[in-house]
């Protein structure tokens, strides 16, 4: 039978060392958790044999033979799909929220067989939490998929004592967006296929019937192609004997803005051009509002001093121009003006926002303000999504029927003009 090292926490806070006799490792860490032991390490060492003779009789091929457990639980940082944080998240928060702590809570996520692989997630966040790392630190070690937000929201939460709330509250608002994305995908289908379609149409349209056309005009006596014909044709030779130019250009464009949009010394620069983006700039700015205020109104009613939430909530924000904004309140909060003055200083926040907050202030109540404030900028989000959606539809029709429509009759008029000439 196999003999498993451990090294385990009593429930005395004390350290033991030994050996245990067990099947396989799910065996033995039962019989430690009989014991009373939480164990921090699990080697499984040689079998044990009755004689010196047997054990040098022992195939080579066995000694060197892979452990079971290493192939089950992977190295390094593991990559998840959005279901599967969500699924993480939700699970964990329900059981934070049953009154159970962290780590027992990971500890009947790991042993729960319809997680399939969030068990290897559940396992290795456990370990690193039973040996003192920080769960949002944790987090960060063992999988990129949960993000910067992600991390500094749990964060915020262990801070604050209020991580089942914020957990709940980040998988609510994962969910939100994935279903966001599936509503733009499905709406963007027959738009999608509206393009394609006007695409071929004009291909046809430039490669067969304005050269035929062309032809057929040239080739009438007094013929006379129209001008915008003879651009249209130009601007069709041009592509025909120089498309791959323009296609290296176009990637070359591509991979500059890429590389530029990524530079940490632009990042502030191009933060700040999403937010004065038609329609986009009013989703990027409502969705920060949100995500600000409902982290807000838990750090602070979770009794976080303000000045420590705002600094978390700072670190859970991406957009770098947003930033710099709060790195200004949270200098004025910390000379000693009050939240909304500070808020008024930086010019970046709506009058309904800081109106919402000094009500809050005056009253004792600033986390229910914050809330409220929230839950407000949640239905504007809502709505300006819903109006971009509603925008889409009607946008592309316009620019594929004037664009298809000019072409018609473009060709239309050069027969017209055409037979006119004739007649002459």
């Amino acid at each position: 039978m196999p003999v498993f090292a451990y090294k385990a926490l009593s429930s005395s806070g004390g350290v033991q060392t030994g050996d245990v006799d067990a099947a396989d490792r799910p065996e033995a860490i039962k019989i430690l958790d009989r014991r009373g032991l939480q164990p921090v390490s699990l080697v499984e060492n040689a079998a044990k044999v009755p004689s010196a003779g047997k054990q040098k009789g022992k195939p080579e091929s066995a000694k060197a033979a892979p452990k079971e457990e290493e192939k089950a639980v992977p190295e390094g940082p593991l990559k998840m799909k959005r279901a599967d944080v969500i699924m993480f998240t939700e699970e964990l928060s329900d059981m934070l929220s049953a009154g159970l702590q962290l780590e027992p809570a990971l500890k009947s996520m790991e042993s729960r067989q319809e997680l399939g692989n969030l068990k290897i997630i559940s396992t290795r966040v456990r370990s690193q939490v039973r040996d003192g790392t920080n769960f949002s630190v944790a987090l960060k070690r063992v999988s990129p998929s949960f993000g910067p937000l992600y991390c500094s929201l749990a964060a915020a939460g262990e801070a604050s004592g209020a991580l089942d709330t914020i957990l709940k509250r980040q998988a609510h608002y994962l969910k939100t967006i994935a279903e966001l994305q599936g509503r733009l995908i499905l709406a963007l289908i027959y738009p999608a296929f509206l393009i394609v379609a006007g695409i071929a149409v004009s291909i046809v349209f430039v490669t067969t019937l304005i050269p035929q056309l062309t032809q057929l005009i040239k080739s009438t006596p007094g013929g006379k192609l129209p001008l915008a014909i003879q651009a249209m044709t130009a601007g069709a030779d041009f592509l025909k004997a120089y498309w791959y130019v323009l296609a290296i250009l176009f990637v070359a464009g591509s991979l500059f803005f890429k590389a530029w949009k990524d530079n940490p010394v632009n990042r502030p620069t191009w933060d700040r051009a999403k937010l004065k983006a038609p329609l986009m700039g009013s989703v990027v700015a409502s969705r920060f509002y949100v995500q600000f205020l409902e982290t807000m109104a838990n750090l602070v009613g979770n009794g976080l001093p303000l000045l420590k939430a705002l600094e978390l909530s700072r670190d859970a924000t991406q957009n770098l121009a947003l930033r710099g904004e709060l790195n200004t309140v949270i200098a004025q909060v910390g000379d000693g003006r009050s939240f909304s003055k500070a808020l008024v200083r930086t010019g970046a926040f709506p009058a309904l926002l800081i109106d919402m907050v000094s009500v809050g202030e005056q009253t004792g109540n600033l986390d229910m303000a914050l809330r409220k404030a929230a839950e407000r900028y949640d239905k504007e989000l809502d709505k300006s999504l819903s109006r971009i959606m509603a925008l889409i539809m009607p946008v592309i029709l316009i620019i594929m029927a004037s664009l298809i429509g000019s072409m018609a009759y473009l060709m239309v008029t050069a027969i017209f003009q055409t037979i006119s000439n004739m007649k002459h």
